[in-house]
């Protein structure tokens, strides 16, 4: 019997594309002799659809067309499994689309990655691919992610955060201080985005104060980092989970400016990038060293258990060219295209990529069973109200 996947796609993210495109990338790769795929689309606003045209890359040229042409569905949990409720629902009509046995989030920043949607999993009590809830919002938040990665050993930027509201209060003030923390030139970036999207360099006071504005255009806090010299940027995936894990070949992207740019990832690459990560330009394996290739796939797996991720992630490296010097940047939780062109030199194909992903989900909830989740009291029964008299003490 044939597992039904629901793969949930989109959102209410500036990543939204970047997701469609992963998403029905791998979609067209499942094993259907072994899967039952229901593709699930996330409007911006959060509604779900389904149908058969969702699952058309051709049909996102024109989103509310396509949303006419579909059904909408909310999830309902009903003995173990998720139903997708037709809705609204009519009477005298049969208001249940299918069910799913296993949700498979391929979803890119903020509302989706950030363990929101894995949170509604989790209380649905319905197994899914991925970083749990914890994992995903610490892979998503670029700053706590950099003080795990320094308490394991693991070598991270030094960096000043910079709040909205601090800096639109007193931005001089606000400058000055990341100024005595991280000396020029450096790097602006949201702290919880991805995609290289809100990113500037800055070589001054002025391009800094540029730079933070912009990046507060899509996140209420900021990093600030020193700009790596001689900069090599080198990536490299880990698949698993806390008890083992794998590392990916590695690659070195190819830019076209001082910082890899959304461009550079998804559409210099292919034809309207209809291909996303696979398609970017890049060196696989990078132009590193064996010694120098062993180091950074022992990082991103020492990254990736030291966060506590699942499935399938990314982590990206900055490495100064000449001195050697190399630091962990960042973890995706869910990369685009599930990198799945990472793990190719080494034997594994994307349907097996996506075959391991499914079966790290369903040992993972297999071990969650095992977990009690209830605790045997007389309160409820003893209790006689009294407002504050029933309060936690």
């Amino acid at each position: 019997m044939r597992i039904k996947v629901g793969v949930f796609f989109g959102g209410r993210s500036v990543e939204h594309e970047v997701s469609i495109i992963s998403a029905i990338q791998a979609i067209n790769s499942f094993d259907c002799s072994k899967y039952d795929i229901v593709p699930i689309y996330a409007t911006r606003d959060g509604d779900l659809y389904v149908g058969g045209r969702i699952r058309d890359i051709d049909e996102y040229r024109d989103i509310p067309a396509l949303l006419k042409k579909s059904q909408r569905v909310i999830c309902v949990r009903d003995d173990g499994r998720l139903l997708l409720i037709k809705y609204p629902i009519k009477r005298f009509c049969s208001h249940i689309f299918c069910s799913i046995d296993v949700a498979f989030p391929i979803v890119h920043g903020t509302n989706v990655e950030d363990g929101a949607l894995q949170g509604f999993f989790r209380t649905l009590s319905v197994p899914f691919v991925g970083s749990d809830v914890t994992a995903s919002a610490v892979g998503m938040d670029k700053y706590v992610q950099k003080a795990i990665l320094r308490m394991e050993g693991i070598p991270v930027l030094d960096c000043a955060k910079v709040f909205v509201k601090s800096f639109l209060n007193d931005p001089d003030g606000e400058i000055r201080c990341v100024e005595g923390i991280v000396p020029y030139p450096v790097i602006v970036k949201p702290t919880n985005l991805g995609s290289s999207i809100g990113i500037k360099r800055a070589s001054g006071a002025a391009e800094l104060r540029e730079a933070l504005e912009f990046a507060f255009l899509y996140a209420e806090m900021a990093l600030v980092e020193r700009a790596v010299p001689n900069l090599k940027e080198i990536n490299c995936a880990v698949l698993g989970d806390r008890e083992s894990a794998i590392a990916s070949e590695c690659e070195e992207p190819v830019n076209t400016d001082e910082i890899l740019s959304y461009e550079d990832k998804y559409i210099s690459g292919g034809k309207s990038g209809s291909k996303g990560m696979g398609s970017a330009r890049r060196k696989l394996p990078a132009d590193i060293s064996p010694e120098t290739r062993e180091v950074v796939r022992d990082y991103a797996q020492r990254t990736f258990q030291a966060l506590g991720c699942n499935g399938v992630s990314r982590v990206d490296f900055l490495m100064d060219s000449v001195s050697g010097e190399l630091w962990v940047n960042e973890i995706n939780t869910i990369p685009g295209s599930l990198s799945f062109y990472l793990f190719a030199p080494m034997g594994i194909q994307y349907d097996e990529l996506l075959d391991r992903l499914v079966e790290l989900a369903l040992k993972r909830e297999r071990e969650q069973a095992n977990i009690t989740y209830s605790f045997d009291t007389n309160i409820l029964s003893n209790y006689a109200g009294g407002g504050a008299k029933g309060a936690k003490r």
